[in-house]
């Protein structure tokens, strides 16, 4: 059985709070789980000290039997000193797209022929 530390979605429409919690990789997002160790209201201000509670230790047995968090839930956990930060580095994802590099091409050809003909 997979475990996976993960965020289950609860609150009303357009009002969401997530539960952190212990479930089956195979397991639906807001269904069955096997613990909850903690909760995150993304909408309060990042300095709340309400916005993020969850129990460590509780977090750290699961983690020794084997369940992986999620990018989030791995997130909190590297803000907790708990496991090490994921550095992420992705440099062709700033680069423009193929229509958006003809449109510069095409910019530049008709400023250098604006230039050339004054």
């Amino acid at each position: 059985m997979a475990l996976k530390i993960r965020l289950s979605r609860g609150g009303t429409k357009k009002r969401p709070v997530y539960a952190i919690v212990i479930a089956d990789s195979k397991s639906p997002r807001d269904g069955r789980f096997i613990e909850k160790i903690g909760y995150y209201n993304p909408l309060l201000a990042r300095d709340h000290a309400e916005r993020l509670k969850f129990d460590i230790e509780k977090a750290k047995a699961w983690m020794a039997k084997g369940a992986l968090p999620t990018e989030r839930v791995h997130r909190f956990l590297a803000d907790a000193g708990v496991v090490k930060k994921i550095v992420r580095n992705n440099p062709n994802q700033a680069k423009p797209k193929a229509k958006a590099q003809e449109r510069a091409k095409e910019r530049a050809e008709a400023a250098a022929a604006a230039s050339e003909a004054a």
